[in-house]
């Protein structure tokens, strides 16, 4: 992929995954991107750190220590944001599940400015979900349905896409968010140009998933929230 004089931050925010950051850091690096830096924020409990600050060694990677007044995926994703020196930023999860080999894929609308925002997509032809039982299935698609009506895209809630710096940063969606993608797409609007693009999510190999009810209340007090928020805005305009 040619850079065009462009670079790409990697943000990855981790807990307790010690058994995975070294696959994932391999299977980046191996792609032909012009990667500025691999950025963990690392909010763990297992030797996770050590494993990073190992790699760092002989990698593009950088380790930030989540603050703990800031817990929580979105915080963590916003605070790769404000540290990543690269121009564009990928967002992907550590455990696997998101293809790096679909890196380039993402980046690409962004480098020829057909898009602003591209998200790695299970729910358009072409993504799938293998191995999911039928009841996190079920509740993803609940969650991508209930997304739709203010985004219009199909997979909000992905925590795999790509989008400049400078724009995630002017949109500042809320740290103690959902989904920064959701987020960021709701407050801009259809000023935001979004593409999604297929692929397969397979369920993590090692480690515990971070699934829980907690988070999936918590999302959808978001989508509450969003709901709220789009209602009012066309009620005022």
């Amino acid at each position: 992929m040619p850079a065009f004089g462009h670079s790409v931050s990697i943000i990855v925010p981790t807990r307790n995954e010690a058994e995975n950051v070294a696959s994932l850091v391999s299977q980046i690096v191996s792609r032909p991107v012009a990667l500025q830096e691999i950025l963990f924020v690392d909010d763990s409990t297992d030797a996770t750190r050590d494993v990073i600050r190992s790699l760092a060694a002989n990698h593009p990677v950088r380790l930030i220590e989540q603050d703990r007044a800031r817990p929580g995926l979105a915080a963590a994703v916003m605070s790769g944001a404000e540290a990543a020196t690269g121009t564009f930023l990928l967002i992907m999860d550590a455990d696997l599940s998101h293809p790096p080999q679909r890196i380039n894929d993402l980046l690409a609308p962004l480098l020829t400015n057909t898009a602003d925002m591209v998200i790695g997509s299970r729910y358009i032809p072409g993504g799938s979900t293998p191995g999911w039982p039928f009841w996190r299935r079920m509740l993803s698609r609940a969650g991508a349905a209930l997304a739709y009506p203010l985004t219009g895209v199909h997979d909000s809630m992905s925590n795999f896409f790509a989008i400049a710096r400078s724009r995630l940063l002017e949109l500042a969606p809320p740290a103690n968010g959902s989904r920064t993608a959701f987020e960021a797409m709701v407050r801009a609007g259809p000023t935001l140009r979004v593409l999604e693009i297929p692929i397969v999510f397979r369920d993590r190999a090692r480690g515990r998933s971070k699934m829980s009810l907690g988070i999936v209340f918590r999302c959808f007090s978001r989508w509450l929230v969003a709901v709220f928020r789009h209602v009012c805005g066309r009620v005022i305009a």
